[in-house]
Formats: C-alpha cells, structure tokens, sequence
C-alpha cells in the first residue's frame, strides 16, 4: 500500500464522500490510489472552481470540503477560493500536489512554495516530509478545520512521499473541538443589560450558524421577542418571513433595518465582527446602544467597538442563558410599523424587468429550502435584499473576500451536498464570466443547477460607485461585447433562454424551475439600474441614498 493508498483511506475516515479536483503531475499518486477507490471525485475545468465547489459544498452540507490540486499552477489556482473560505469560515482542507523532496528548494519545474503562499489564508498548513507523518497530519487538519472558528487547512504532498509506501495506520478521527463555556459574571451583565433595555435590538452574523446555534437564536428571539438586523451571512438566521425580522443591515441594508440600529438602546451582537459594509462610520453606528458581544471567537470581541457585555464562548450556552421574556411591545410596534412603512414597491412603470421584482418573483416560486448560490455585485445585493431565505445553509455568497466568479462552482458543490434539493445560481453578465467553463462541470454530471443570469452589458456595482462618486466618468465598465449567453449554455449542451420585459418575469422563472436538469435563464436588464438603499462609504447608516 502506498501513502497515497493510506490517504485515501484517512479521507474515508474522516466522513469524506466526495472531493473537488483537477489531476496534474505532482499530484498524480493521489488520482492512481483514487481509481480503485470508492471516494467520489467531481473533476472541475479549473482549479478555482474545484475549491469553490468544496467550498459551497460544505456550507450546505456543514462537513469539511476537501479539494486537490497539483503543484506550481495548480496551488496558485486554489488561492483565491481558499481566502474566500478563509474570510467567511467554511471548514476546507485542501491537498496540493508537490515536487519530490529530493528537488524542493531547486525551483523545479512547477516548484511553488505552497504553504509560504497560502500561510495568511489558511488556519494551518503541512507540508509532509516523512510517510510517516501523513495519519497524524490528516487527523490533525481536519480537526482545525472544523473546530472552533472553521477555515481552510492546507496540506503539501510531494510525489515521492504519495507514490513511497505507506508507514503506519489511519489515525482515529478527532472530530471537533467546541468553543469554552461563557463566563458566567459576563452573562450576568448582559442579562441586566437586556432586562434593562427598552429598545433592544439583535444584530445577527454568520457565526450562528458556524456555532450550529441556530435554533438557540429562534428560541432566544421567540422568547424576548426582540426584532432582530441581520448581515450579509446571517440571513436566514431567523426566516426572513418571520415578523421579527427587518432584513439586512448595512451599505445596502434595508431602511427598516438600517433605522433600527440607529434607534436602539442594546444592541445584542451575536456571532457578527462590526464589519464596515455593515457600520458604516463606526462611531456613528448605533450610537445610542449598549453593546452585548456573544462570539465563540475572542479576537472578535472589541476588536471594533469595545461591548459593555463581552460575552466568549459556546452560543448556544450564551443564548439560552440570556432567553427570557422582556417587556417591549412600543418598540416592538414601532419596529412593525417601519416594516409596514419602508416595504418594498415592486410596482414599476417601465416595462424593462426590474431587478428586485425578478427576485421577489423567485423567491416566491422556489419550493422551501431552495439553495441559492451568488456571485458579487448588484445581483448579489438584490438577492440579500428579496429573497426571504429561511435558514443560512440556504445562501451561498462571498461575503468577507468578494470574489466574483464564485457562484457557479460553489451551486456545482451545494448540489451534490444536496442532490435532491434546489439550487439556484444568481449571477451577473460579469461574474458568470469568471468561471464560466464550470458550465461542462454541470454538463458532464447532469447536475440540476438552475442559473439566473442578469446581464446589464456592465460591471454594474462599479458603474454606479462611478455614477454616484466619479462624476460618470465610466471607466472600463463596459460589457456590451458580451456573448450570447443563451447559445453559450447550449454549446455546453445546457437549455437556456432570455426574458426582457417584465410582465414574462413569472412565466420565465417557473419554466425554469420545472426544467428537470441544468438550464439558464438570460435576464436583460437596463444599463443603469441601481441598487438602492445605499449608504455612501464613509457616512452613518442613517444616511441613505434611495434613488428612484
């Protein structure tokens, strides 16, 4: 048996059933043991998309991702998505291919340094030198990678080590490792706090999720009965549709949320980091409030805003220490009445299909529990603004690194994390570009990905940073050479079709849903749609531009 035959096997024994790939040299004693191996391998048409697939995989599946690569191209290929699970959190390891130990240090051909590289990205990386050290590494990795705060670990495995024979067992997986318990003197403090309040308000992150605290949070909610903002990553945190809930705070928050914040006196951070697309000016961010900071992460807590309550440790504990009924109801009502008062007009007199609308549309057609994955840009704000996700397994974005390019190969990874289900991928005419080879990814393996493309024949965010700011001066933004994305699905074997007026926006998206495999479905919209609202950087998020 090889070392690579005893890779295989850890893998296995760490609950691995499929890994996101793409064969090179180096790496080609792990492709041989995988032949005879029962371990599932999705060949991606890139090394980016194949660590974006494990990457979106893992968000719906809450297991670790595993994704390979080979050495030199390959491992500067996976930079990009490792700190994209980096910056928002997701459980990865990553297997890179490496030139034998004889010639390391000899710039060998495609000899990169990987984890030299990756160091800033990843929560740890290995680089095995002895045979004997590979049972041992793989437990260890995926350890870190799913304790804790979660993130990527890389591990370097040069050829000779993969193709030279096994030494020793697999090691026993060491599964997880939890947050400490909360202080109890801190928890005491934030439960005055919260009792004192009479304008309390929730601000909802990612970490909820990450923490598997999320029916502690509803209950916590349901209890207290306070309303709750949520990030970009926390949506879903609580239903969208519960009426608690006042959406998306921040940059593009919506106004009900973005007012809240403003107005209230505790505000009750929980697994959320004061991130400036959500702050806005920090000094002027909830200016009013006493802070309670419930995080399993200590470097998160006061890092930005020094909390009257920190609160480090397990966020169910926290939550379910500070559930308690609070007597509210005026704050309540007035929370209410800015849903009532700020809702959404989906009504609009241009016949060109509207954005918001489009997504509104789609979220009341999608069955329950629709996956929907997304790129970066206006479409991504749009689907945060409109869709009414129920649980945070449920979107899929870039939230901390931004990266366009994401949401193609991260729908390839959530729908084999959920062969059943649906997934949806909301791209823009710009992002879809970034990985749009993925598309034979979908092809080959008859994956049922619906794709929403919505192409404004520009790089819509920065146009309207250019707009607003840059007195429209419109610098290569320009997309209208762009192809055409219907015959481009169907050169991959893929049907698709366009829809350009509104009143075929429902139709449009109900063939699309219907359709059994993989189909796109090309939106025209206007070139110079906004999203609104939009706090413009550096200013409060009591100021809002709302455009028309």
């Amino acid at each position: 048996m090889t070392a690579a035959d005893l890779l295989i096997k850890a893998l296995l024994n760490e609950g691995v059933e499929v890994v996101f790939g793409y064969p090179g040299g180096a790496i080609l004693p792990f492709y041989d043991a995988l032949y005879d191996s029962p371990l599932e391998h999705v060949l991606t048409r890139h090394e980016q998309g194949a660590v974006m697939a494990a990457d979106g995989y893992s968000r719906v599946s809450g297991k670790v991702g595993v994704c390979v690569a080979t050495s030199g191209p390959g491992v500067t290929n996976l930079v990009t998505g490792i700190a994209n699970a980096y910056m928002d959190s997701v459980p990865m390891v990553a297997l890179t291919g490496q030139v034998p130990t004889a010639v390391l240090g000899t710039d060998a051909f495609q000899e990169i340094d990987a984890v030299g590289i990756t160091m800033p990205i990843v929560k740890h990386s290995y680089l095995v030198r002895e045979a004997a050290d590979l049972p041992q590494v793989i437990a260890e990795a995926f350890q870190i990678a799913r304790s804790g705060r979660p993130g990527p670990v890389l591990i370097d495995l040069p050829k000779d080590i993969m193709a030279g024979p096994a030494v020793g067992e697999v090691a026993p997986s060491r599964g997880r490792t939890t947050p400490g318990q909360p202080d109890p003197e801190q928890l005491a403090v934030a439960k005055r706090l919260l009792l004192s309040a009479e304008k309390p308000l929730v601000y909802a992150g990612g970490g909820i999720c990450m923490a598997e605290a999320v029916d502690a949070f509803r209950e916590f909610v349901s209890v207290s009965r306070v309303p709750v903002v949520s990030t970009l990553k926390g949506l879903g945190s609580l239903p969208r549709t519960h009426p608690q809930s006042l959406g998306m705070l921040g940059m593009h928050g919506l106004k009900a949320a973005n007012l809240a914040v403003q107005a209230c006196d505790v505000l009750v951070c929980v697994g959320a980091r004061f991130d400036d697309r959500v702050t806005g000016k920090l000094a002027q961010f909830a200016p009013n409030a006493r802070v309670i900071h419930l995080d399993g992460d200590p470097a998160e807590v006061g890092k930005l805003r020094a909390p009257e309550a920190p609160v480090v440790g397990c966020l169910n504990t926290s939550l379910r220490a500070l559930t308690t009924p609070l007597d509210i109801e005026p704050w309540r009502s007035e929370c209410a009445q800015s849903i009532h008062e700020y809702r959404w007009n989906y009504e609009v007199p241009s016949r060109a299909v509207y954005g918001p609308g489009l997504l509104k549309e789609l979220s009341d057609q999608a069955p329950s529990g629709t996956v929907v994955t997304c790129d970066v840009g206006q479409h991504q704000m749009w689907v945060a603004q409109h869709f009414a996700f129920g649980h945070p397994r449920e979107h899929l974005t870039s939230g901390g690194l931004g990266a366009m390019g994401y949401g193609l190969p991260a729908a390839i990874g959530a729908q084999r994390a959920a062969p059943d289900g649906v997934v949806v991928n909301v791209t823009g005419d710009g992002s879809v570009m970034m990985n749009i080879q993925e598309l034979a990814t979908l092809a080959r393996y008859d994956l049922p990905v619906k794709m929403i493309v919505l192409d404004n024949q520009c790089l819509g965010m920065v146009r309207q940073w250019q707009e607003l700011f840059l007195e429209r001066r419109y610098s290569e933004v320009d997309l209208s050479d762009n192809p055409d994305f219907v015959h481009v699905a169907n050169a991959f074997r893929i049907p698709a079709f366009s829809v350009a007026r509104t009143e075929d926006v429902p139709a449009a998206i109900e063939k699309l849903l219907a359709h059994e495999g993989p189909a796109l479905l090309h939106v025209i919209l206007e070139n110079e749609t906004n999203v609104w609202p939009f706090v413009p950087p550096g200013q409060s998020n009591s100021v809002m531009l709302e455009g028309t």
